[in-house]
């Protein structure tokens, strides 16, 4: 059996956020991409933006390749896919694994309104009739092409 789970990433900094936030949007990208492009709203050393694109790295946020001398900087896994992985983390840690507690609390605490949960609810059905067709093609595929 093979451990698909992934490892939970650590935190970021405000630095780091904002460092992901610009190669998450821009793609792969130098350490000087990276700091001219935060210069306006963080401005950074070229050893210290090197520095936090190395920390990210370490933490799992980045991977890089070498181009004629030069380190390019790429997301490790998309925005999204973190994202989720956080969530997960927030549920396990704060509502004993379950999401529904996780959702119950953000409507009570206002954080999601009623159009909102009815996007979820439909986006859910949708996934379960799209599910179910999968399903059924999966299992009339099997009785047709029985196992030797």
């Amino acid at each position: 059996m093979i451990n698909t789970r992934r490892a939970r990433l650590k935190n970021l900094g405000e630095v780091e956020q904002s460092v992901m936030d610009y190669i998450w949007a821009h793609g792969p990208s130098t350490a000087e991409a990276c700091r001219e492009a935060l210069a306006s709203s963080r401005p950074m050393k070229d050893s210290t933006i090197r520095t936090v694109l190395r920390r990210l790295e370490e933490k799992g946020y980045l991977s890089h390749a070498v181009e004629r001398r030069t380190f390019i900087y790429k997301a490790a896994d998309a925005r999204q896919n973190v994202a989720v992985r956080a969530v997960k983390s927030i549920i396990d840690r704060f509502c004993g694994g379950s999401a529904e507690e996780l959702l119950l609390g953000m409507v009570d605490g206002d954080v999601l309104n009623r159009q909102q949960l009815e996007r979820m609810a439909r986006k859910i059905a949708d996934r379960s009739t799209e599910n179910t067709a999968a399903e059924k093609r999966s299992r009339k595929n099997q009785r047709r092409w029985p196992e030797s």
